[in-house]
């Protein structure tokens, strides 16, 4: 379950840096990118 959890939050961030090409709030959206992809590479391996 911890590996799944991983990888979905890895993808997400995935999804927010596109997302980030697209918004005006880039400093919000690389904080929440940063924390996603560290739980994503915590939690996958």
């Amino acid at each position: 379950m911890k590996r799944l959890i991983g990888f979905i939050a890895f993808w997400i961030a995935v999804g927010m840096l596109l997302m980030l090409f697209l918004a005006h709030h880039y400093l919000t959206a690389l904080f929440i990118i940063a924390l996603l992809l560290l739980i994503g590479y915590n939690c996958y391996l």
